[in-house]
């Protein structure tokens, strides 16, 4: 089931979200970033202030007894919709949730009024952004750097980020 998360959520999210990128745990599913960056992904503080952002929702999914197994930030940008910390608990990666994540959003973006939906992703993840191109996305051509943030991401190599997009189509449409 996928709902938007609430401010009681933040714990199992920061869980979720640090053992899915960074440390042992991500090495157990394909979208791990401990080999390109330490430290944690997000905490507490970072995701209370993400979900008070105006026009921000962070979309929860969870499995049939109501455990977290994955999530989606999402910030309306004008006609766009920025897609962040796409998530999925790393025992769980490849068998759909991803997907089912991502179609959540389109369908959120698409409630919201949006033309399409855009994100970034480090330039070197090429496996991720192969996953993203098979499901409609597209390199814009537009790079930005990747600035760490300083309070706990720690990189192993200068990194930059692509910037994807798709175009989708709203009911107005």
């Amino acid at each position: 089931m996928i709902t938007p998360a609430t401010r009681s959520d933040i714990p199992d999210l920061v869980q979720l979200i640090n053992s899915a990128y960074r440390g042992e745990s991500s090495k157990q599913g394909w979208t791990t970033e401990a080999h390109l960056i330490g430290g944690l992904r997000t905490d507490a503080e970072e995701l209370g202030k993400i979900m008070e952002k105006p026009d921000s929702v962070l979309l929860k999914c969870t499995d049939e007894t109501g455990t977290l197994i994955g999530c989606v930030r999402l910030k309306k940008q004008g006609e766009k919709m920025y897609l962040g910390m796409l998530t999925v608990l790393p025992a769980l990666q490849a068998r759909g949730t991803g997907k089912q994540l991502l179609q959540a959003a389109e369908d959120h973006a698409r409630r919201e009024g949006c033309r399409a939906i855009y994100m970034t992703v480090i330039s070197v993840r090429t496996e991720l952004i192969a996953w993203y191109e098979r499901h409609g996305y597209r390199f814009t051509g537009e790079t930005q750097p990747f600035e760490p943030n300083e309070k706990f991401e720690i990189l192993q190599q200068p990194l930059d980020f692509m910037v994807l997009e798709k175009e989708i189509y709203t009911s107005m449409q």
